[in-house]
């Protein structure tokens, strides 16, 4: 329950003695993406770590949950709409019932946007007999705003002075990182070299401490002062303001390869770096059908300008020729073994083109798309030859190229990170990196540890040529997700299932290529000495670097991420080392990367946390929903399989035990104990965390488990929160919505709900309601238009899946919500307000549609802990 020093297995490696050190703001919320500086050694163990995206969308402020993943930025275009909704205002109206509607994204710290948060004036130091200017109370006031997004979130906006206190492991401290997104244009935007300390090489920022007379700054990792080239020299601290370092907690250096000064994005200047899609052609005539609907959209939906490649694969590997115009035509590679480098060569230095612009090939792609064919031999699905690893080693060989355009046979330097997209239908059985068709095989346990070897070799290959793998398998054949997932991780990509290869599928396709990916990314940690980071869980790995002839005692973590998104993030785990003495400690994140525009990017965050000494005073400021997220990443990363799942959920159970124990009370007279009301709604987050489908029996197959527990660990913390408790949202008359806390008592006849769980979207049709045509039509509609704009840019793309009530498919819809049917009507009425306006006849035949089974209600389950369930807010 602990962030254990030892090494976690997979994917994590804890630190066992990293001293961070960095200055940082007090927002809790900034996700910063990876910069490029000169970096700094650190020899500690990197933590833990996963790779897969998904996307994070930051949601505005009148939706109820932030962490719902709601954004309002333009939609990815869908392959296929649905009908029209009613008009309907406001798509979400705040919750009548006692929880908190919109907690997803934590309150921010004082900086962030639109933040009126009282701060408290911050103390002037004085060096000796130099007096020390801090601006930060000045400053902090007049920031530029950080943004919608939240970059980085901590698990508490204040540190316990104690360590005894602070260090209690079953709740835990630490803090959720994000790229964040491209540099858009504004005052935090800086095109020059930063000021960096030369001891420890943190970054001047908001926090520190100027000389006026001299310029010289004082570092708030280890206070050294440093110089300035006299650029601070300033009459008075005001005209500080104009370095937006010194201005806001979250600045951009940007630097451009030509110094040329416009470094904003604008479409024509944007080098989209190439994609190329390896299709699977084992596939039957329905799955092939879908998937050519599929590739038709997805190719249509593409920029202009963005270069695209297409291969095939079966028993052999195609690499399509955009070189003839009036009919589909392909170079032929044996799948047994891996291209020959004289095969390569031929195919490379050769007359074809196998990169193409889009303006210049759709009509190509299109026909090689209507040209596939279904697989003809009476052969099982699992059992066909596939040489997946081969064809993906051919797609690398062309996006290293050269590899002529056809605008001139330029090849120039693509910016961010290339693509390689496989669409499967099956399993790797042929060629390297194949595993036999049958699990019986004597020599099975072999060649799939081999097997294994491999693809995580081709994945870290791919990574070294800045090419992300991402794997969309659909269908109904297992594919073998252990042998395909590491191909996708070590390349910084993601594998995602599919039931089919229709709407869901063709919308991941899309996202899959639209989603901004920097590349070269370095993940910076700096906190101050009391502090200690014991674990990193994310899609990345230890950097090893070397700035000690830079910086003489730089002691901060660095993290390769193996690509830069914003719909990924990292999660720390931290401690203190021993008692706080000062009044604020600093954290400060820097990621270096190169951009899209092929602009190097050094994103710079700083937060300042104030310590306390009043266990109630840091309670009253942890926030819940980014503690479950943290907590649910530490405990995932340790479910590596079913029964480890079930020893999870166990943990769970002590951990909340043990946070009542330690920081509740007990009720006077009982051996029951209350959970702290500071923290009331963590308890039932982690409850749906121990009953959803990370750690619960509600998922089937063991392959879906892994692609979710691996989605998971990489997530940002909008989709992390999502995939841990799912939002409820009551369709209303007027096509309003409700947001309900997720129980059954939702589940109301006369009602249409929408559960957004994530990587699932649930539409849920009451009888009664289903059984009114135009009502039902019309409230189908809303539901249907509001599930696709809660996920409008998340990735992966959850399915959305409609029901009537009592259908068999409602059974995926019932088991992700708390049968609080169980509790008495008093305990019902006091979560659930939203029964107080139901009728007596309502609620009786409520009460008589459910059917009783033995799993626990929240408060069944808080009581068998010995626990007082919380009260509500």
């Amino acid at each position: 329950m602990s962030n254990p020093p030892r090494p976690s297995i997979g994917y994590s490696i804890p630190t066992t003695s990293f001293r961070p050190e960095t200055s940082n703001s007090h927002p809790e919320k900034s996700p910063i993406p990876p910069p490029v500086y000169p970096p700094g050694g650190s020899r500690f163990p990197l933590p833990a770590f996963q790779q897969d995206q998904i996307s994070s969308p930051s949601i505005s402020p009148n939706v109820p949950s932030a962490a719902n993943g709601v954004k309002t930025g333009s939609p990815i275009p869908h392959l296929s709409t649905p009908p029209g909704p009613p008009v309907f205002t406001s798509p979400v109206r705040p919750a009548a019932v006692p929880f908190r509607a919109s907690p997803s994204t934590p309150q921010p710290l004082a900086f962030s946007s639109g933040s009126s948060l009282p701060t408290s004036s911050p103390p002037h130091f004085s060096n000796g007999s130099v007096e020390l200017q801090h601006q930060a109370s000045d400053l902090r006031e007049d920031s530029t705003p950080v943004g919608e997004a939240p970059y980085v979130l901590f698990s508490a906006h204040k540190v316990l002075k104690q360590k005894k206190q602070a260090n209690i492991p079953s709740l835990g401290f630490g803090a959720l990182v994000s790229p964040g997104g491209e540099v858009s244009p504004g005052p935090q935007v800086i095109q020059r070299n930063p000021h960096r300390c030369q001891n420890c090489g943190a970054y001047a920022n908001i926090y520190c401490n100027i000389l006026l007379g001299s310029g010289q700054w004082q570092c708030v990792v280890c206070r050294e002062l440093n110089g300035s080239e006299g650029e601070y020299t300033a009459p008075s601290k005001e005209d500080l303001r104009n370095f937006p370092e010194l201005a806001s907690p979250m600045v951009d250096y940007v630097q451009t390869g030509n110094k040329r000064p416009g470094f904003v994005p604008v479409s024509d200047s944007r080098m989209s770096a190439p994609i190329v899609l390896v299709i699977d052609e084992c596939l039957d005539e329905q799955h092939l059908q879908h998937l050519q609907s599929s590739l038709h959209a997805f190719v249509d939906s593409l920029p202009a300008t963005t270069r695209i490649g297409i291969i095939l694969y079966g028993r052999t590997v195609s690499v399509c020729d955009f070189s003839e115009e009036a009919v589909a035509s392909a170079d032929v590679l044996p799948g047994e073994k891996s291209p020959s480098q004289e095969s390569l060569n031929a195919l490379i230095y050769g007359t074809g083109i196998y990169l193409s612009p889009m303006h210049a090939s759709l009509p190509v792609a299109h026909s090689i798309f209507s040209s596939l064919r279904p697989y003809k031999l009476n052969i099982p699905e699992s059992s066909r030859d596939r040489c997946l690893g081969t064809a993906v080693e051919a797609a690398l060989a062309i996006i290293q190229g050269p590899s002529a355009e056809i605008s001139r046979g330029v090849i120039k330097r693509a910016g961010g990170n290339s693509r390689i997209i496989v669409c499967a239908g099956g399993p790797n059985t042929y060629g390297p990196g194949s595993v036999p068709h049958s699990f019986s095989h004597p020599n099975y346990p072999h060649m799939e540890k081999t097997a294994l070897k491999w693809m995580e070799n081709l994945g870290r290959e791919a990574h070294r040529h800045n090419t992300v793998v991402d794997i969309l398998c659909a269908g109904t054949c297992p594919v073998r997700v252990p042998i395909l997932q590491p191909l996708a991780k070590a390349s910084g990509g993601v594998l995602v299932l599919h039931d089919d290869f229709g709407e869901a599928f063709g919308v991941n396709l899309q996202r899959a290529s639209t989603r901004a990916a920097g590349s070269h990314g370095l993940l910076e940690i700096r906190c101050s000495d009391d502090i200690l980071i014991t674990q990193v869980v994310g899609p990345g790995e230890e950097a090893h670097v070397d700035t000690h002839e830079t910086f003489k005692n730089d002691t901060s973590l660095y993290v390769q991420m193996l690509s830069v998104e914003e719909t990924q993030s990292f999660s720390l785990s931290m401690e203190t080392k021993g008692d706080i003495k000062s009044d604020h400690v600093y954290f400060q994140f820097a990621i270096q990367f190169s951009n899209v525009y092929q602009a190097d990017i050094s994103r710079v965050i700083t937060v300042r946390l104030p310590t306390v000494t009043s266990v109630s005073a840091y309670l009253e400021s942890v926030q819940d929903e980014v503690a479950a997220v943290l907590i649910a990443k530490r405990t995932v990363l340790h479910a590596k399989s079913y029964s480890e799942a079930i020893d999870m959920r166990t943990t769970i159970d002590e951990r909340v035990k043990d946070i009542a124990l330690k920081l509740g009370s007990q009720v006077p007279k009982s051996k029951l104990y209350r959970f702290p009301k500071e923290i009331s709604t963590l308890p039932e987050l982690l409850f749906h965390l121990s009953r959803g489908p990370l750690l619960g029996s509600i998922v089937g197959h063991e392959d879906e488990r892994s692609v979710l527990r691996n989605l998971f660990l990489n997530a940002s913390f909008d989709l992390s929160l999502r995939m841990i408790a799912p939002r409820c949202l009551m369709h209303r008359e007027g096509g309003t919505f409700e947001e309900l806390p997720a129980y059954d008592l939702a589940m109301q006849s006369d009602a249409a709900v929408v559960l957004d769980h994530g990587t699932d979207a649930f539409i849920w049709l009451g009888a009664e309601l289903a059984g009114d045509e135009g009502r039902s039509a019309a409230a189908l509609a809303a539901c249907r238009t509001l599930a696709e704009e809660l996920t409008e840019v998340r990735f992966p793309a959850p399915r959305i899946l409609a029901f009537k009530e009592g259908s068999s498919q409602a059974r995926y819809f019932v088991s992700r919500l708390i049968p609080a049917h169980k509790d008495p009507p008093y305990e019902q009425e006091a979560r659930f307000l939203q029964l107080r306006t139901l009728r007596a006849e309502q609620r009786t035949k409520l009460k008589s549609s459910f059917v009783h089974f033995d799993e626990p209600s929240f408060c069944e389950w808080m009581r068998s802990l010995k626990l007082v369930p919380p009260e509500t807010n």
